[in-house]
């Protein structure tokens, strides 16, 4: 049987693949974006796991949209408005995949930051779109570029990761929010404004969603992978219910309806005493991982390396002199610590800035100083100047 044309265009996520080299006895993984395994709140959730036996009616057929209870529970703790409703998908990365079902046609124009989420690049070149990117600067994407791109090419959506932006960290400023909201509004686009890792902010004060300043030319996905558990699939997309609705039927033709009893048991987390402390002791962890892997960059990285600082997220970013990424990741395999080059978070045929994501969140801090060792001996190698 052959292959559909759209799907003969796409890559293997090179992330997925790499996890089974990184995961290999002696190698320090700071390639996948995972939390930590140990970190799960699974005594938080025990007596909800234990429960369900005794609540039979979980495991029937439930509605598309989601548990009734965790709707009207994401109702109060997202502040949505009146208008504003929520879907609950199978993972944020389903809620990606529903809208580009229900909104984009072939050579649709979606526009992305350069360099940008795989998942999402992967999504959107499934659905045939026309992917238009902007370059990212240290406060957000280029605004003037921004604005000559919704002017020129009409895109039907802006697809962005305003709050520690996989891969490359960057937080949005202010005023990057207010003037990204102002040109989506001024122009008909939607925004979609992923945020699975806002909860991970670890230094100074949260911003507002860029939604916030949109309402109405906004979806916002969220994720529970990163603050729960990555295994309990779930995620959220809230909305006007006129740009949910055509959502959920695309969810009803693709699998009915995410998982009723994890949703039941996310409810039971999301509103249980420990939670908050969780969360707090969660960004404490990775702070003091960042930290550990933030001061050994900087005292062991070759001078024609760099990176910037982040306040939360998982990851920080390397930027490299003129060189082959994907030799230099491979050859870090060789020396037992996986990465994952910037190569990957770039549509193909388009220039890429040499650099690699370093993920802190999944190894401890006397790992990260044998991988920071063992990466730079790789740099100095392949890189030296």
């Amino acid at each position: 049987m052959e292959l559909a044309q759209s799907l003969q265009q796409i890559q293997p996520s090179y992330i997925r693949e790499i996890l089974s080299a990184a995961t290999a006895e002696g190698v320090i993984s700071l390639a996948g974006g995972l939390p930590d395994g140990d970190k799960f709140p699974l005594a938080l959730m025990e007596e909800s796991l234990l429960s369900l036996p005794n609540r039979a009616e979980l495991f029937q057929y439930g509605n598309t949209a989601g548990y009734a209870p965790l709707l009207t529970h994401f109702k109060a703790r997202f502040e949505l408005p009146d208008t504003h409703t929520s879907l609950v998908c199978t993972g944020s990365q389903q809620a990606l995949d529903l809208i580009a079902r229900a909104y984009i046609n072939p050579s649709d124009n979606v526009v992305m930051e350069a360099p940008s989420y795989l998942g999402a690049l992967q999504v959107f070149g499934l659905a045939q779109a026309n992917i238009i990117s902007v370059s990212q600067e240290a406060d957000g994407p280029n605004l003037q570029e921004l604005e000559q791109c919704f002017a020129e090419q009409k895109p039907t959506i802006f697809y962005a990761v305003p709050d520690f932006h996989n891969p490359t960290g960057v937080c949005w400023t202010l005023s990057v929010r207010q003037k990204v909201a102002a040109l989506c509004e001024q122009y008909s686009v939607t925004l979609v404004e992923d945020v699975p890792y806002r909860e991970l902010r670890f230094t100074g004060e949260a911003l507002p969603l860029v939604s916030s300043f949109c309402p109405d030319h906004s979806l916002v996905l969220r994720s529970f992978s990163k603050i729960a558990t990555p295994g309990i699939r779930l995620g959220v997309v809230t909305g006007k219910a006129e740009s949910i609705d055509p959502l959920i039927t695309v969810k009803q033709a693709a699998d009915l309806h995410s998982s009723i009893p994890m949703q039941a048991v996310l409810l039971d987390l999301l509103t249980h005493d420990g939670f908050d402390k969780h969360l707090s002791d969660l960004q404490a962890l990775y702070k003091s991982r960042y930290e550990v892997l933030a001061t050994q960059l900087t005292a062991k990285l070759p001078k024609y390396c760099h990176f910037n600082q982040v306040d939360g997220g998982m990851f920080i970013w390397v930027t490299l002199p003129p060189c082959d990424d994907f030799a230099l990741a491979q050859a870090a395999i060789d020396n037992n610590v996986a990465v994952v080059p910037s190569s990957v978070f770039y549509q193909q045929g388009e220039k890429v800035t040499p650099a690699l994501r370093l993920n802190f969140t999944n190894a401890s801090v006397e790992e990260l100083a044998i991988a920071v060792d063992r990466l730079v001996a790789v740099i100095s190698a392949e890189c030296g100047e």
